[in-house]
């Protein structure tokens, strides 16, 4: 792997984990309120806040950190999907259609991952 590939990964992982990390946190304190009056408006359980917090905090800090990688990726692709489906789906409103196409631009980032692994500085390639 030469040092633009490994630089373009780990900044790439970086970005990617940057969104999923601070996305999390913001819902954290003030947030928590707000966030649970847009799921249940959505027609979302409020009950499914913390698993969302934790799966946005955690897969970040995976892919941060290149730890479980492939799996994060994965994971969070298909949460970014479904999460487009559940509150960007009016497409007559410019801004949800503009949303909905930045959380599959995401996910593809996120199955690139899955397909190349995290790269050489990862936690998932120390021996």
């Amino acid at each position: 792997m030469n040092a633009v590939t490994g630089l373009s990964t780990v900044t790439g992982r970086f970005l990617l984990s940057l969104m999923f990390i601070s996305a999390g946190i913001g819902k954290l304190g003030a947030g928590y309120e707000a966030t649970q009056g847009y799921m249940s408006m959505m027609g979302v359980p409020t009950s499914l806040l913390p698993l969302v917090i934790a799966t946005e905090i955690l897969g970040g800090l995976a892919i941060l950190f290149g730890f479980k990688t492939r799996i994060a990726a994965f994971l969070l692709a298909g949460f970014t999907v479904i999460a487009a489906a559940i509150f960007h789906n009016n497409f007559a409103d410019q801004m949800q259609s503009i949303l909905f196409m930045k959380d599959l631009a995401i996910a593809g980032g996120l199955l690139l991952l899955v397909a190349n692994g995290a790269g050489n500085l990862a936690i998932d390639n120390i021996k």
